[in-house]
């Protein structure tokens, strides 16, 4: 009998117990044994299992569960002996902060205080235990969420030491999802005094801890070492494109056929592939994403479920307000072409805005773009990446995200483009005026723009517009070589008997022009002496075929002629 899935089940015990349908990932557990790594932090896209792993170890290791090893039965880990004996051998402190998304550092570290508090009602016991003195005591009583920073900062260290006592065996801490609050930090600013509440902690947890066996961390992020783990130099990191635990989340490819076969979905496998495959962890290729393999079995449609369960608003952010060659490398990806960049994979929130490259680490580390392969260079073996769109599903979440950019103005800009393939050059210009006026200030970086750069950063957000409203019927390029000179954009219909279009921006200059129609016929007579047509018509398109559009801005002022 086909399993039931049970969809957001994130209890190892209740899946287990409910017979609910489960892909074997216990290889985790000897792997991270057998490493013998001290503190061990494992990044991975949102939706990967790193959760549901880290209730299963949790169910494997604390002695809470020591008498419950029928729950491993019939899955890998339990065919070693030696296995069996360490199941439910050890004190286990396990903590989330995948709920902390306070806008503010006062509430963040309220809720932090609240989770530990909640570890030591775990453990209550203990402060009635003679073992303790009665200043450990009171330390004990004193944990709640209104203890001071100090207090809260020791607070997981201290309980480490008590089950140390109590137990006589080191403990092991797991922290999954410990980078959420970063990211809210970073997001709403208060990033400097979050951080310096947070290496104290991970300081005290995880580095002067004598109590510690071992500990292991999850996250989306590799978050720089600088910021929260400086003081941190026995920590293993473990990024998308390292070898260790490569299948230990997400689904291979042999896992999801296996599981289409189960559900009598065996003839969809083709489809399931281009849908939601792609991800590569190390030389790991073809792994899948968890989520949406788990929804689509249930539900047996192809939708972007992936996709659907974030709003991607840092991401959005800070393509929209990037530099150009962001969103020049971004339609080439969303041409489903490769793009090579060198980047470092650590990422430093703060400087998110500022370094050039830090964009692409947090798009890999998210899951929206995949290594194809990492090639280094020099004698420092710097390495290059070699970057994709994962698959369809994050293929139309950057889609969607593109067209929402101009949502305050959507029909005006669709009524636009309507307008441009039909040569209507009055209404072209009343649309494009109220959307440029609308969506200016969202491609503002915030550092005061010039007039000159300002219309730069429209135009590449509105010729990735273009590419998604366009792509069935127009291949959409910008910044391309033709005849004697680059133009900005160029429509190349995938139809015989289609227009072409060649468009190209200008700002005005008083100094060279009297009025802003003189910037339009500079820009069309640009391209007739650079003869940008050349490329197309090489493609056998006649030059009848072929229009040509000058946009000339002043401000958020914009003048169309052809």
């Amino acid at each position: 009998m086909t399993k039931v899935i049970g969809i957001g089940k994130q209890s190892f015990e209740d899946i287990i117990q409910s017979n609910c349908f489960y892909i074997d990932k216990t290889s985790l557990i000897k792997e991270w044994w057998e490493s013998e790594d001290d503190i061990t932090l494992i990044t991975r896209p949102r939706r990967f299992g790193k959760t549901l792993n880290m209730d299963m170890l949790k169910c494997f290791f604390s002695n809470q569960y020591r008498d419950q090893g029928q729950l491993f039965e019939g899955l890998n880990i339990w065919k070693e002996e030696k296995y069996q004996q360490l199941q439910g051998t050890y004190p286990v402190i396990y903590l989330s902060f995948a709920d902390v998304k306070q806008t503010n550092y006062k509430d963040a570290v309220l809720k932090i205080k609240k989770i530990i508090t909640d570890v030591y009602q775990q453990y209550i016991e203990l402060a009635g235990w003679e073992g303790l003195t009665e200043v450990q005591v009171r330390q004990f009583q004193s944990v709640d969420p209104y203890m001071d920073d100090v207090t809260a900062q020791c607070a997981l260290k201290d309980l480490s030491g008590y089950l140390y006592r109590y137990y006589e065996k080191k403990v092991i801490i797991l922290l999954d999802e410990f980078d959420t609050p970063m990211q809210e930090a970073y997001i709403h600013g208060y990033w400097n005094e979050f951080t310096a509440f947070i290496r104290s902690l991970f300081n005290a947890a995880f580095k002067t801890n004598p109590y510690l066996n071992r500990a292991m961390m999850t996250g989306i992020t590799r978050v720089s070492k600088e910021s929260i783990f400086s003081d941190l130099n026995n920590l293993k990191v473990v990024t998308t494109t390292s070898e260790e635990y490569a299948t230990c989340f997400g689904f291979t490819q042999e896992e999801v056929f296996a599981a289409l076969e189960e559900f009598q979905l065996a003839d969809q496998k083709d489809a399931v592939k281009q849908w939601y495959d792609g991800f590569t962890f190390g030389s790991q290729q073809d792994i899948y994403n968890p989520w949406s393999i788990t929804n689509y079995l249930k539900e047996k449609k192809f939708l972007a479920y992936w996709a659907s369960t974030s709003s991607n608003g840092l991401v959005n952010r800070l393509i929209q307000t990037s530099k150009p060659d962001v969103k020049e490398f971004m339609e080439e990806l969303l041409n489903e072409r490769e793009i090579v960049l060198n980047f470092d994979e650590q990422i430093v929130f703060d400087q998110l805005e500022t370094k050039e490259n830090a964009i692409w680490s947090l798009m890999v580390a998210s899951g929206y773009l995949k290594v194809d392969k990492i090639e280094y260079r020099g004698i420092l073996h710097v390495p290059w990446y070699h970057l994709k769109i994962t698959n369809l599903e994050t293929l139309g979440m950057f889609s969607e995200m593109f067209t929402g950019w101009f949502q305050n103005t959507r029909s005006n800009y669709n009524a636009f483009i309507k307008a441009m393939l039909c040569g209507n050059i009055k209404e072209m210009n009343a649309y494009m005026n109220e959307v440029a006026l609308a969506t200016f200030s969202s491609f503002d970086t915030g550092s005061h723009p010039s007039g000159r750069t300002q219309p730069e950063r429209f135009y590449h957000g509105f010729v990735l517009g273009l590419l998604v409203e366009l792509r069935d019927q127009y291949e959409v390029r910008s910044n391309r070589e033709s005849g004697y000179g680059r133009y900005d954009v160029m429509l190349i219909p995938r139809q015989k008997n289609q227009l072409a279009f060649v468009l190209e921006f200008k700002v005005y200059n008083a100094q060279e022009e009297l009025k802003l129609e003189d910037t339009v016929q500079s820009a069309l007579l640009q391209i007739e002496e650079k003869h940008y047509d050349t490329e197309l018509i090489e493609r056998g398109i006649s030059k009848s075929k072929i229009r040509h559009y000058g946009f000339a801005f002043e401000g958020k002022k914009l003048l169309i002629g052809e």
